[in-house]
């Protein structure tokens, strides 16, 4: 049982190691109720045309705040506001923690229609895709470990968590005889796969929100290569964003490590070392260095 009774909720969602609720709503006002699993995100960040008062107040627990200056933390009877918010703020959980966020526009469904449905199909294509539910979650955990260390600034770090999770959501489009397909594909099928990068752009595009738009063009590139023999632009070195460079690296390491149905995974140090034997041709050198680095 939480702080708040969880009777008390008028809707509750779950989302990727977060749980949110509605405790109130009134004349555009709403008060809800968050409880964040430990090493989860969460993020407020300006939008167009928004220009509600948006406030937070820590019930238990504590969360990181990493801005564009310093870090700081939150803990329990902290609060943070901001009217409107006019920069990326990242709140980062190191200890499953809960807070009040209070909003005086709505923005409860938001979370409830678009992120959700998003964020179940993208965990419904990896498992049709030979993967475990928890795929999604490990490439999001290594690309948000990959940023932290690379030092990127809060707006990039909201769009890695979000494009690291949804990075194949376009597969939703290929046919399951291509997707599910034991053998090898034929350069027709190949070329089809491709194209799952181009729609998963497509289909945060359509969804009309501004973060899942710039998200849409990380997904589109996370298969891009640094010597620019990548899909489906042919891109290389600086012309790849970041985040899909961190999430190439972060996808290959998880692909190589698991088990599926047709394909015993490799080693922990066999992919470590096919990682880096692929440093500067498919892989960002400096993306190398540091996932290298990193203990996993």
């Amino acid at each position: 049982m939480g702080i708040i009774d969880e009777g008390t909720y008028i809707e509750t969602v779950h989302i990727n190691g977060l749980q949110i609720s509605l405790v109130a709503s009134g004349d555009g006002t709403e008060v809800i109720h968050h409880k964040m699993q430990r090493g989860s995100h969460w993020a407020l960040r300006p939008e167009e045309g928004w220009s509600a008062l948006e406030y937070l107040y820590i019930l238990s627990g504590e969360l990181e705040l990493q801005t564009s200056e310093c870090p700081k933390v939150l803990r329990a009877g902290d609060s943070f506001y901001g009217h409107p918010i006019q920069e990326h703020y990242v709140f980062h959980c190191h200890t499953e923690t809960e807070f009040l966020y209070v909003s005086s526009q709505p923005v409860f469904h938001y979370y409830s229609k678009i992120t959700k449905e998003k964020m179940d199909l993208a965990i419904a294509i990896e498992e049709k895709d030979g993967y475990t539910v928890d795929h999604c979650k490990r490439i999001k955990e290594i690309s948000m470990k990959i940023g932290k260390a690379l030092g990127l600034k809060p707006k990039q770090i909201i769009l890695l968590n979000i494009a690291s999770f949804l990075h194949d959501i376009g597969k939703v489009k290929v046919p399951l005889s291509i997707l599910q397909k034991p053998g090898k594909l034929t350069y027709e099928e190949w070329e089809i796969m491709k194209l799952h990068t181009t729609y998963g752009r497509e289909i945060l595009e359509e969804s009309g929100h501004s973060t899942l738009i710039e998200v849409g063009k990380i997904v589109e590139q996370h298969h891009e290569r640094f010597d620019g023999n990548g899909y489906p632009k042919g891109l290389k070195g600086d012309e790849i964003s970041i985040e899909a460079a961190i999430i190439s690296v972060a996808d290959s390491y998880d692909a190589m490590t698991t088990d599926r149905v047709y394909q015993k995974g490799r080693t922990k140090e066999e992919a470590l070392e096919e990682i880096l034997k692929n440093r500067g041709t498919m892989y960002h050198p400096d993306i190398v260095d540091i996932f290298l680095a990193l203990d996993k």
